[in-house]
């Protein structure tokens, strides 16, 4: 019932689609979401999670994770981030990816709804770290759409991924598309 009100809402009344998929064998990723440039995107990833039926998770510091929101949090696909014992991020979520059988990961490289000129890296550390394929997707206003692109294993030469990464955003537009990534 939850996935007919998302679908009505999503196609029927904002006039939004889904192109693309993730396939429900790839059970770990990290889903690189561009462009974050609004509040907006939030509950387009609700809605597309809710539509295509999988899991799909996020992180956040383990204080949001205390009573009286815990328990919502954690129905919403997130994972509380414990950084004691001297790990870095990376370490830390990729030590989630180990010990979680479905972990799918979205993770917004721009690191904030503000411009900026470079994308931040650690969500490709953490797929290589957690060895784990890395899944783009583009919340793109201008089209209405939500694309995801095909996956990729990291190599290690991140110079080479991203740009066969950043050629799934080409032409996208974000809500606030002069606070949009461009390379």
């Amino acid at each position: 019932m939850k996935k007919q009100i998302y679908k009505w809402i999503f196609f029927r009344l904002m006039g939004w689609k889904i192109v693309g998929t993730i396939d429900a064998d790839v059970k770990k990723c990290v889903m690189m979401v561009m462009p974050h440039t609004s509040a907006h995107d939030f509950y387009l990833g609700i809605f597309t999670r809710g539509i295509i039926g999988l899991e799909m998770n996020w992180v956040g510091k383990k204080e949001l994770f205390r009573f009286p929101l815990g328990f919502y949090f954690r129905y919403m696909g997130g994972e509380p981030l414990d950084r004691s014992g001297g790990l870095n991020k990376v370490d830390s979520i990729a030590a989630i990816f180990n010990r979680k059988e479905t972990f799918r990961l979205a993770v917004a490289p721009e690191g904030t709804r503000k411009k900026v000129d470079q994308l931040k890296t650690g969500f490709y550390y953490i797929a290589l770290k957690a060895k784990v394929p890395i899944i783009p997707v583009a919340f793109d206003f201008g089209k209405k759409e939500v694309k995801f692109g095909q996956l990729l294993f990291p190599s290690g030469n991140i110079e080479e991924d991203l740009v066969i990464l950043k050629k799934h955003y080409i032409g996208v537009e974000g809500k606030i598309p002069e606070k949009g990534f461009k390379d």
